[in-house]
């Protein structure tokens, strides 16, 4: 349900700006507007960059928290007298840190350079190559590439073999012509380099340590500062969402606040004697949308959240599509063993998920019922299919399953494309009802009547010649009420579609008539496509319920030869492998396809507007 809202209008002086905007956000029953579009402040600015400065600062502690699992944290540390002075040493961590793992890695270059040659000391090559007169130089080549000429020549010296390439030293007074990689080696030993790497290593350890300590010890600090900061930003835009008038000496601003909340406000208005006009919302007015919902459809609203906020003039599409979907969702997945695991797995974390997931969670739970539901109906678990097993416990239930083997085909076609059309024949009617009773909320009842004479038409036009295709008899007396309701809907259809055309007498039938034809051609065109689309409910699900059965027969079939004390394990693997595979696939096509029904037939023909700004009154968080 969207929640009606009261416009508010203020003219406050200089001299009561600030207790009346202090007031405001003590009652936090106000959304202020935003007359000065796109208008900004350093103030907002900066305010706006520490809050992203306090957000990362908090991620990363997550991060750290979930990364170092079990290193030890000290037990007691200096903490930071203010949340901003615990930000900034969180960030000099973070660049400590990132500077002392470019050190680490120079320092790992380097040992990965030194390790062929052993530890030595540098000095000692300069001393050798004085004392002898020969230059010394270090190469390395492939084993298989080198020359015992080089032996002779430059009297080249191997000291080492790794993976495949030989590392030596040469000899010579000039440089050696040899075709092998030089070598130019960092100056200094190898127990030297470790050795920094080692402290290098400690401190880096005993930064993450004090990161860990601040999660762990100082974490509602940077989350009351953090708070803070959205608070001083929620007051920066508020400063930012008036007009100076009578010559800069009021101030204008224009708010929002729910109906059922005005008393308090009204009273403190009253009060103080701040200036103000109460009245409803005019149709041009961008009106924030609050919706509110009972706890089953609120599990639904991050779906429609996906898609926009209904528009202040919308019907809340929320409690309409949620059983929609939650069937959709189990005719798309179709398997009741799927529908299990969707089950369990919403319950775990309904029960044992943080806050945030515990509400998806009881969502995974009704939508696994829902599947477990349309499984069963349709005789299918785990890719099983029910009507094909000679189990003694079935044969009662057998005939029922919505399936060719069960009821059989209706119309010559398999029941569940039948009963998918007919649910989607159901939405689309629902949707043009809501279509009309939006017209009629907004314009008027005259202005419903075009909608509303479709829906009669096609539910009588489908009751007059449906139910006799069915094998029911229709008295004529209900014959005649349905073709009288037809001629009546085709009334309204082709000369009351647009009243606002009657505005000219002369035009306003033409305009009529020419509506209705083409909303005719629209209909015809239109109505059929939306419901094939609807088709693919049965199609999906009786794919997975295929793939499944494919498995079973593959895990059965190619382990037929093996004993069965070895054929357990690859049967098990292949059951394992193809159904996660078919559970996947399955539950990416089970939340996309209703999510396309929702968003283009549904919202469609329910004519749903969206683009909804969220009610935010202004209050301390």
């Amino acid at each position: 349900m969207i929640e009606k809202m009261k416009k508010l209008t203020f003219l406050v002086t200089d001299k009561e700006y600030d207790s009346f905007i202090a007031s405001l956000r003590e009652l936090g029953v106000v959304h202020v507007q935003q007359l000065q579009k796109g208008a900004t402040s350093q103030q907002l600015q900066d305010g706006m960059a520490l809050e992203q400065r306090y957000k990362a600062a908090l991620q990363a502690l997550e991060i750290y928290a979930k990364t170092y699992d079990g290193m030890k944290v000290p037990e007691v540390m200096d903490e930071s007298t203010s949340a901003e002075a615990l930000l900034q040493h969180i960030e000099d961590l973070q660049a400590e840190e990132l500077n002392l793992l470019h050190n680490i890695d120079a320092l790992q270059k380097d040992i990965n350079m030194l390790e062929p040659w052993g530890d030595f000391d540098p000095a000692s090559i300069k001393n050798l190559s004085a004392a002898s007169a020969q230059q010394i130089h270090f190469y390395r080549c492939s084993s298989k590439f080198f020359k015992n000429e080089w032996v002779d020549t430059y009297f080249a010296t191997p000291i080492s073999e790794q993976n495949k390439s030989i590392y030596f030293i040469t000899f010579s007074e000039e440089k050696p012509d040899i075709q092998a990689e030089e070598i130019f080696l960092p100056a200094g030993t190898l127990s030297g380099f470790i050795a920094e790497r080692k402290a290098e290593e400690d401190k880096l350890n005993a930064v993450r340590a004090e990161l860990l300590y601040i999660n762990a010890n100082s974490r509602e600090e940077l989350n009351t500062g953090l708070i803070s900061v959205q608070n001083d930003i929620s007051l920066s835009k508020v400063h930012l969402s008036d007009e100076r008038v009578a010559g800069d000496v009021l101030r204008l601003m224009i708010g929002w606040v729910r109906a059922d909340k005005t008393e308090a406000l009204v009273e403190y208005l009253e009060k103080d004697k701040i200036y103000y006009e109460m009245e409803d919302p005019a149709y041009e007015d961008d009106v924030p949308v609050q919706i509110t919902n009972d706890g089953y459809t609120r599990l639904f609203e991050p779906i429609l959240r996906m898609y926009s906020l209904p528009s202040y003039h919308d019907i809340d599409p929320s409690v309409f599509f949620a059983p929609f979907f939650m069937l959709f969702f189990g005719l798309c997945l179709g398997d009741g063993g799927y529908g299990l695991l969707v089950f369990l797995g919403g319950l775990f974390l309904a029960l044992k998920g943080s806050e945030d997931t515990k509400s998806y969670g009881r969502l995974g739970i009704w939508l696994g019922l829902m599947t477990i539901i349309c499984g069963l109906l349709t005789g299918t678990v785990f890719g099983i299919d029910l009507t094909k097993q000679d189990w003694a416990v079935l044969a009662p239930v057998k005939p029922y399953f919505l399936n060719d083997n069960g009821v059989g085909p209706i119309f010559g076609y398999s029941p569940m494309m039948v009963i998918s059309v007919i649910i989607g024949l159901v939405q689309v009617l629902l949707g043009m009802v809501l279509k009309g009773c939006k017209a009629w909320k907004n314009y008027g009842f005259g202005y419903a009547i075009g909608s509303f004479s479709w829906v009669t038409a096609l539910l009588s036009a489908i009751a007059l010649y449906g139910i006799p295709a069915c094998g029911v008899a229709l008295p004529e007396v209900v014959q005649y009420i349905l073709m009288g309701l037809i001629c009546i809907s085709t009334i309204g259809i082709f000369l009351y579609n647009n009243p606002s055309a009657y505005k000219n007498p002369i035009t306003g039938p033409l305009l009529n008539i020419g509506g209705g034809v083409w909303a005719t051609y629209g209909m015809a065109t239109g109505l059929l496509g939306d419901l094939l689309s609807y088709i693919r409910l049965f199609a999906l699900g009786l794919t997975g319920g295929v793939l499944g059965g494919v498995f079973n027969s593959l895990a059965y079939d190619m382990t037929s030869s093996m004993p069965w004390f070895i054929r357990w394990l690859p049967m098990v693997f292949i059951l394992l492998f193809g159904h996660g595979i078919t559970f996947a696939l399955s539950m990416i096509s089970a939340f996309v396809h209703p999510m396309r029904l929702t968003f283009v037939e549904f919202f469609k023909n329910a004519d749903f507007e969206g683009g909804g700004k969220e009610y935010t009154p202004f209050k301390q968080i």
